[in-house]
């Protein structure tokens, strides 16, 4: 009964790109300045995707027994009401189809993101995708069923069964979609079309990370080099501005030349949830996306209105980058390099596992061992090689299976925020996973972005307290403020525009290249503000974001942010008792709705409060930074 997501669910890719530190290292690369082999990477740098299967061949067997049990779902038809052991042995069947399909969706898509040149993979990766597909088919007649048990006999079932007894949340949760659920052949037809409903994402995500070229740049010594992912996030934080803009203006021509096939991706992939929330009977794609972790809408609409109601701050961080820069015009480039130099411009993989050990102490020691148990055991994939996927991701929980994540290490302190983040939420999957029956080994989304960002934030108060000059408490406290306006303000940036494009299209009108660019720069402009110089360059960053590809996901960056900075400040004034129930979050699962679980662990994210906190937090940053640089 567990619901056939795509793999976008199951990777958390981040895009957060924070540093104190402008370096540009090439040290993993080969003398011409390409990207290294990954054969010449050692093997402790990367996967061991033998903890999922020791060959392919063991791939394949478990492929095969899918495909044939897709048939025994049959059995089941017309007869879940029939008594509780019936509807208990359907569940318990389609448990264990499901633990091995996501095993082979985990290791196909795992091996393809290694290099997205390899046809191999991409092919087992497509047969995954249609096996979903295929079992989505089979399964289409449960929900429906199990909807026409009369309550009364379904909670009779509940009450009388002890091990049905299991399911009662998983069953409460398709009772409360109801009508949003359609008769089972209206439900095998949407599970059928569902692979070609993936054809805008994929192909987006093909041409932006292997089919796109990027054109090659001087860098600081004259060298050329071509720029990649990695390269254009390592150079904006570059301390030569004139560096930073070649390669800023560079890594936009292929989205402006391509820019009529992505803005037809884009148009693809929001009709896309707009015909799924129309044919499930809801008013808005937006509705549709929160209703399927029972996130009330006022949520999202608190957090934008909120933020948009408090934009001073971000004004008066653009307005303090311009002045300390001593530029004439603060552009999109300016935004990431460091105002505070730090001497610590050389962060190798080694040392970012020792400083992320030890600031996440206060997590406790079983915590600390479960980290290192990653760290020993190949969880990680550390190095950006040619055809890597780009970015970075934790792979989620699928049961019976370590979660793994992705890097692209770049020697940069921000990777080592990257590494704590993902890391967050690896030990979010890794305890759910050890914690949780099956039916409740996963989390929801919106609860997936507070573990990682609270790591990020137990790394930088680690950080500040061992800080000894007044320049790295202030390039500290800098790092923090591009915390908040990266994770925080520029993610309910996106939720903005992406709530504006949905709209817009659920109208019936147009979304062409130049009206999505002069809306996703005006917006841009009123985040930042006056100083802001919105180049044409930035507008077109709607073109290059996969995030808008996933169905509002956006939005629980900033809320997650949000409750991370509420966690962790209990942590440090309440000690245990704070931790205790931290880490009982870490374990919840899908036990109860999100927004449940969050209250458990002392939070309520209906109210304002922990938004508004934020935004508080940032200006006495701010206050703090203006005072220290008044110091002589």
């Amino acid at each position: 009964m567990k619901s056939k997501k795509t793999f976008i669910n199951y990777f958390m890719v981040v895009a957060i790109m924070i540093s104190l530190n402008g370096t540009l290292l090439y040290s993993q690369e080969g003398n011409s300045g390409e990207l290294i082999s990954r054969d010449k990477i050692d093997d402790k740098y990367k996967w061991n995707l033998k903890d999922i299967y020791q060959t392919e061949e063991e791939w394949r067997k478990d492929f095969n027994w899918i495909q044939k049990q897709a048939e025994d779902y049959d059995q089941f038809k017309g007869k879940l009401g029939e008594s509780a052991e019936m509807l208990l042995k359907c569940l318990k069947f389609d448990d264990e189809v499901s633990i091995k399909l996501k095993r082979v969706a985990l290791y196909s898509n795992l091996a393809k993101d290694l290099d997205l040149n390899v046809t191999k993979y991409q092919s087992m990766n497509d047969e995954v995708t249609n096996l979903y597909s295929k079992l989505g088919a089979a399964t289409s007649f449960m929900r429906p069923e199990i909807l026409s048990i009369p309550e009364e006999t379904l909670n009779k079932f509940l009450t009388e069964n002890k091990d049905l007894g299991l399911y009662r949340q998983a069953i409460d949760n398709i009772v409360r979609m109801k009508a949003h659920t359609l008769p089972k052949e209206q439900e095998e037809l949407m599970s059928l079309v569902s692979p070609v409903l993936q054809v805008p994402y994929n192909t987006f995500s093909m041409f932006e990370n292997a089919d796109i070229e990027f054109p090659s740049v001087k860098d600081e010594n004259g060298n050329d080099i071509q720029i990649s992912h990695g390269r254009y996030y390592a150079a904006l934080y570059s301390n030569n501005r004139a560096f930073r803009e070649r390669v800023y203006r560079g890594f936009y021509i292929p989205f402006k030349k391509y820019k009529n096939t992505i803005t037809s991706l884009f148009n693809g992939n929001i009709k896309t949830n707009i015909f799924n929330a129309k044919a499930r009977k809801y008013n808005s794609a937006r509705e549709a996306a929160l209703d399927g972790n029972n996130i009330p809408i006022t949520v999202y609409d608190n957090l934008v209105q909120i933020v948009n109601d408090n934009l001073a701050p971000m004004h008066r961080w653009a307005k303090i980058k311009k002045e300390y820069l001593k530029i004439d015009s603060l552009h999109t480039y300016d935004t990431y390099v460091t105002l505070f130099p730090s001497a610590k411009d050389d962060y190798d993989y080694e040392k970012g596992m020792e400083l992320t050990l030890k600031a996440l102490k206060p997590m406790g020691e079983q915590y600390i061992a479960d980290l290192k148990t990653a760290y020993n055991n190949r969880w990680v994939d550390v190095y950006e090689t040619k055809g890597k996927r780009s970015g970075a991701y934790s792979s989620g929980s699928t049961y019976g299976v370590h979660p793994y994540v992705l890097l692209n290490w770049n020697y940069q302190l921000n990777d080592v925020f990257t590494l704590a983040h993902e890391m967050g939420h690896n030990m979010h999957s890794y305890y759910t996973g050890n914690t949780q029956p099956y039916p409740y080994a996963d989390y929801s989304i919106f609860l997936a972005e507070i573990a990682s960002t609270a790591n990020e934030a137990l790394l930088l108060d680690y950080l500040i307290e061992n800080a000894t000059t007044k320049n790295e408490k202030l390039a500290l406290i800098e790092k923090y403020l591009n915390n908040i306006s990266t994770t925080f303000y520029r993610q309910t940036m996106f939720a903005e525009f992406e709530q504006y494009v949905n709209e817009v299209s659920e109208k019936g009108e147009a979304l062409t290249a130049e009206s999505l660019c002069a809306k996703y720069g005006e917006i841009y402009q009123k985040y930042w503000g006056p100083e802001m110089v919105v180049d044409e360059e930035e507008t077109y960053s709607w073109a290059r974001i996969p995030h808008f590809y996933y169905n509002f996901y956006v939005f629980q960056y900033s809320t997650g942010f949000a409750a991370s900075e509420a966690l962790t400040a209990k942590i440090k004034k309440e000690g245990q008792p704070a931790i205790d129930k931290y880490l009982n979050f870490l374990k919840a699962g899908q036990s109860k709705y999100p927004i449940d679980v969050l209250k458990d662990a002392g939070l309520d994210m209906t109210s304002p409060e922990p938004i508004l906190a934020v935004v508080k937090k940032m200006n006495q940053l701010l206050d703090t930074m203006e005072e220290l640089l008044k110091e002589k």
